[in-house]
């Protein structure tokens, strides 16, 4: 079975639109997080859209207007450092997924969510673990979440920052990134619910 048959066996007893839901960067110190929604044609299929993980960054750039041209419907939705410090990780993620889903030109029939949570999402909703390797719609909405941040990164946060060197890790706790923080302090963007192990000699927050 390819990516498109397991969407596709979802799309019966009056279930046409199934959009796919995934974020991405839940785990970066610094910077919002990412989701998207991707409702794509039952008659479509690509290979090569996959994981977002599992693909270079020179691909996922090339299927990033690909999917955004053949999808029926999409969005991109962020929640920011500050909310993330405020509500946390966790509720900030399922946020940018429910703004992503409310923002589609079209309402879905189902959601296929990548993960084992699902919540506050609208209804109906399957959790789909590893997803994002199992379900086209989802691997799509991983490429366009994870391509829109990484851009963020690079044209937003090194632009503003750019001390910090966002254009090369991201936002991810890489030892040089961690050593910067730990030199000259967290920037407005840094989680600073994120930055307690790393800054363990007394350094405000």
């Amino acid at each position: 079975m390819n990516r498109a048959e397991f969407d596709n066996q979802y799309r019966v007893n009056g279930v046409q639109h199934v959009a796919g839901v995934d974020e991405a960067g839940r785990g970066p110190l610094a910077g919002a997080v990412f989701a998207a929604a991707v409702i794509l044609p039952p008659d479509f299929y690509m290979e090569e859209i996959n994981d977002s993980k599992a693909l270079t960054e020179k691909k996922r750039e090339a299927l990033f207007p690909i999917i955004q041209q053949e999808a029926l419907a999409f969005c991109i939705s962020r929640v920011e450092a500050d909310v993330i410090d405020e509500i946390n990780i966790l509720n900030a993620t399922m946020r940018a997924m429910r703004e992503a889903v409310n923002g589609l030109s079209i309402v879905p029939d189902l959601l296929l969510v990548d993960g084992n949570i699902a919540r506050d999402l609208p209804e109906p909703n399957l959790c789909v673990k590893k997803g994002d390797a199992k379900s086209q719609t989802i691997a799509a909405a991983s490429i366009l979440a994870k391509v829109a941040r990484d851009r963020y990164c690079k044209e937003e946060l090194a632009v503003a920052f750019p001390d910090y060197g966002f254009e090369k890790h991201k936002g991810y706790g890489s030892k040089a990134h961690c050593e910067l923080i730990r030199k000259i302090g967290p920037c407005p963007v840094h989680r600073r619910s994120f930055l307690t192990k790393i800054l363990q000699n007394g350094e405000a927050l």
